[in-house]
């Protein structure tokens, strides 16, 4: 094995990711209880902002700074908890270690965009919405609005989905086996992980129902099983699955069977049940066979539990109408305006629309709601166009596959719309050679990642 190479990867990239979980980059938002020394400072009013934006994430910065482009005088303020921005979007090339990825690579600082572009920046947690009295209670004090607009993101659902676990046990497989679909130090615990184990298998488990961008636990699988073969490891990446649904499922598996052989293993209908993280075993129903359940449990070096996924709370907290398990807002039509409030709008993993959940949709959906806004603001209504009710390509979801020669496959979504809903029709290309992954895929998937991050904080 490479253990010279491998022990320069545990201590690369310590500084940067130090300053990503000193940081608190962790956007999973459960409420902060206000000490009694911070009480009088949480309840003072610290203004009011003609729009306020709650999540400065793929959708609460577009939509910042998307209103500051029509005009310079809005007053525009974005509630966010984090210090700093980390991107979910691209890192699991990082997992896969491939050449010029480091945390660098995926974090990015706050002021630069706030100093571009003029909006402001209050680093706080949510604690309540009150719509009556347009009221955005945070830890640090009062924020009022005319408009408001949800773009905080999703949280973990641990609690229903293992009704058994106390808080204890699901604090302590927050630290040794996280979720990371969340920004943060999730991401910095699982590429540690990885980087201190020995032989063994990897266990990526995937949520049950909607979940923030449904390719990225098989991306993940790729490139960690690309980490595994690089530095000799023996062991396989194991996918508990409980269905049988994979976005982009026959480009995946085609790519694991060329590039990775048996390495990964994708298994159906396999829902887990408990987790020791003592012993490192996985319990789960094997449902494949309708005749037999069977409960199994299987040994682990490392642990990539994905819970399943739910809104926000803030979504809660804001009251607005909402259906699914999941919490997903009911728009008010093919809008990005709510349907229980004219006054609050929503864009990013929690609108009601048909349409995936990722930074590219999210980026477009705050385009669309910026000018709503800035129309209604003007004194006029904004419409989606019916006349042309496609967008073409609107979401286009790339996924690394492989590396040396750095490999990937994608897939365009076009977003139609109808006077009531906006859906979305998926399509996975072909590359030239017949195979989906391709050399070029790579090269736009890495093109997209500094493009969009150019947008955001340039």
């Amino acid at each position: 094995m490479s253990l010279n190479r491998r022990n320069l990867l545990k201590f690369g990239a310590i500084s940067v990711a130090a300053a990503a979980t000193m940081a608190g980059c962790n956007k999973e938002a459960v409420p902060t209880k206000v000490s009694n020394s911070s009480a009088a400072s949480a309840s003072a009013v610290l203004g009011k902002h003609k729009v306020v934006v709650i999540g400065g994430g793929f959708g609460g910065l577009s939509v910042a700074k998307g209103l500051r482009k029509k005009d310079k005088s809005l007053d525009v303020l974005v509630i966010e908890k984090n210090e700093t921005f980390m991107s979910c979007p691209y890192s699991n090339a990082l997992l896969g270690k491939l050449d010029g990825v480091d945390f660098g690579t995926l974090i990015h600082d706050y002021a630069q965009p706030v100093e571009e572009h003029g909006y402001g920046m209050l680093h706080a947690e949510v604690t309540n919405i009150d719509r009556a009295a347009k009221q955005v209670h945070t830890t640090k004090g009062v924020v009022e609005y005319e408009i408001l607009v949800l773009s905080p993101g999703i949280a973990y659902d641990y609690e229903n989905q293992f009704k058994s676990w106390d808080a204890e046990k699901i604090k302590h497989i927050k630290r040794v086996a996280p979720g990371a679909l969340i920004s943060g130090k999730e991401h910095v615990i699982l590429e540690r992980n990885l980087s201190d184990m020995e032989d063994g298998d990897v266990i990526i488990t995937i949520p049950e129902g909607k979940f923030r961008c449904p390719p990225a636990p098989f991306e993940r699988a790729s490139m960690i099983a690309t980490y595994m073969e690089k530095e000799e490891i023996e062991g396989k990446v194991i996918i508990l699955n409980p269905s049988a649904k994979m976005a982009k499922g026959p480009a995946f598996k085609e790519s694991w069977e060329e590039l990775h052989g048996d390495r990964i293993e994708h298994m159906d209908y396999c829902k887990i049940t408990d987790v020791d993280p003592i012993a490192k075993t996985v319990t789960y129903l094997d449902e494949s066979d309708d005749d037999a359940v069977v409960s199994k449990t299987i040994k682990y070096e490392v642990l990539n539990l994905i819970p399943n996924n739910k809104a926000n709370p803030v979504v809660e907290m804001s009251g607005v109408k909402t259906t699914t398990s999941f919490g997903k807002v009911v728009m008010n039509g093919c809008s990005f305006q709510t349907k229980t409030d004219p006054d609050i709008y929503a864009v990013g993993d929690v609108v009601g629309h048909a349409i995936p959940p990722s930074g590219q949709t999210a980026t477009w959906a705050a385009k669309q709601c910026v000018e709503e806004i800035f129309n209604r603001l003007e004194g006029k209504s904004y419409t989606l166009p019916v006349k042309t009710s496609t967008a073409k390509s609107a979401n286009i979801c790339y996924s690394i596959v492989g590396d040396k020669p750095k490999e990937a496959i994608f897939v365009t979504h076009d977003f139609t719309w109808n006077g009531k809903v906006i859906k979305s029709k998926g399509h996975v290309p072909k590359a030239p050679s017949g195979k989906f992954r391709s050399a070029p895929n790579a090269k736009a998937t890495s093109d997209w990642y500094n493009g969009i991050m150019r947008d955001l904080f340039a």
